[in-house]
């Protein structure tokens, strides 16, 4: 099983630099259009969400925040693990929001759990000491 690591500091380019080093791992590997939007999907829902609410509110005492990615993969599965060290949050806890009836009922957000367990293997939480850890299974389909 092949296995790469960033470690980034939460900020206005954190989603699009992940992003890129996805990119390039899945380049290398030669994943799929619909592996690579899997990942590239649930990468973006989770690192803006950790971003805009994770670090709000923290004590001058804590520790300098820090957002750690570690993707392992082999032929067949993709494991993408977001650690961070903000407050803590179990997105696997949480429900998706309804669907809005109609267009005129529609809101912005919202939907990027139901997008993620839709796409995604699975996924699976813990909060280990002050570190959330948030895993991401994606299948690595076998076509393009």
């Amino acid at each position: 099983m092949s296995t790469a690591e960033l470690t980034l500091s939460p900020g206005i380019d954190t989603v699009s630099r992940a992003l890129e080093w996805l990119d390039g791992i899945a380049g290398e590997a030669g994943w799929p259009a619909r592996t690579v939007h899997t990942l590239r999907l649930s990468l973006d829902e989770t690192l803006t969400n950790i971003t805009m609410y994770g670090f709000t509110d923290r004590a001058p005492d804590m520790a300098e925040p820090r957002i750690r990615l570690q993707l392992q993969h082999d032929a067949t599965r993709a494991i993408l693990t977001v650690s961070d060290n903000g407050r803590a949050f179990d997105p696997t806890a949480r429900r998706p929001r309804e669907l809005d009836a109609s267009l005129d009922d529609a809101q912005v957000g919202g939907h990027g759990l139901r997008l993620m367990l839709h796409f995604l293997e699975s996924m699976h939480y813990e909060r280990a000491g002050d570190w959330n850890r948030l895993e991401l299974v994606a299948r690595i389909d076998a076509t393009p």
